[in-house]
């Protein structure tokens, strides 16, 4: 099977199949590697049509948003000759990479052109989706929740079973007599990487946490600390920080959500029917 796809098609290659696969090309099974090039080898086809169009005249794309876009995905990696060699891996180099990267931000840029064609979101437009999806406006209640986290490991001494309980029931101790010092607990003995933000799980529903830790939770009062809980991750003990009574959104609140998302189901709309068209005029 040939590990490297021509260089015309080799970044949408790529993309493709870290997209559908999670791999770059090279590691590629025969006929993953096959499905991939043809998709890659249509769109470049595609793309090509695309801009060669009318709409293409006069879109550019500015050398800063290249060079920006390069240096995103140059910080995806450790260092510069992780990035060559990747490069190098799949069927480019740092030039034809940039060529690619050029086309691919024109023809997003080409697609947005051809997008601000779409019928405008009228007030009326955004009252009637408000009237006729009110299960999107409704707010289920919410609680701003932290939590504290012993781990249970038979194997590490201080994580025996026997030592976390102890471990957790002295932490909750403390917290019964001093729920403030949440954080700073959180922060000095939590084994969960929320400990660098005391704790802070966020603001959540129900049903998002294990089912016994969501339960304690919407149990508790505003600033109350649960007693010692415990899931299939170990020990745990929540605070509750604060209480979002359910609500249903009015159509002032909610009309800037339902306007952006119209108009950008229309832009779709529109694009899609200018690439079938492309299509159909073969």
């Amino acid at each position: 099977m040939p590990q490297v796809i021509e260089s015309g098609v080799a970044y949408l290659a790529l993309k493709a199949a870290q997209k559908l696969y999670s791999k770059a090309p090279a590691a590629l099974q025969p006929d993953e590697f096959e499905r991939v090039q043809k998709m890659a080898q249509q769109q470049h086809k595609l793309e090509a049509r695309v801009l060669v169009t009318p709409e293409a005249r006069d879109v550019m794309v500015p050398p800063s948003t290249i060079e920006l876009a390069m240096q995103e995905i140059r910080g995806r990696y450790p260092n510069e000759e992780e990035f060559i060699a990747d490069l190098s891996r799949n069927g480019l180099d740092e030039a034809s990479f940039a060529i690619a990267l050029e086309r691919e931000l024109k023809v997003e840029a080409i697609l947005e052109k051809v997008g601000t064609q779409a019928a405008k979101i009228t007030d009326m437009d955004v009252e009637l989706y408000y009237q006729y999806h009110p299960e999107q406006f409704r707010r289920p209640e919410t609680r701003l929740a932290r939590h504290i986290l012993i781990t249970i490991n038979e194997s590490i001494v201080d994580n025996t079973r026997a030592v976390a309980s102890e471990r957790i029931t002295a932490i909750a101790a403390r917290l019964l007599k001093e729920p403030q010092r949440f954080e700073e607990q959180a922060l000095k003995h939590s084994e969960c990487p929320t400990a660098l933000d005391g704790g802070k799980l966020g603001d959540l529903p129900r049903g998002k946490l294990f089912p016994e830790l969501d339960k304690a939770l919407f149990e508790l009062k505003s600033g109350e600390v649960s007693g010692v809980l415990e899931s299939e991750l170990g020990f745990h003990v929540l605070r509750c920080d604060a209480i979002t009574e359910a609500s249903v959104l009015s159509l002032d609140q909610a009309r800037p959500h339902i306007r952006k998302l119209m108009e950008q189901k229309r832009k779709r709309v529109c694009q899609q029917a200018w690439i079938k068209g492309l299509l159909e005029s073969k």
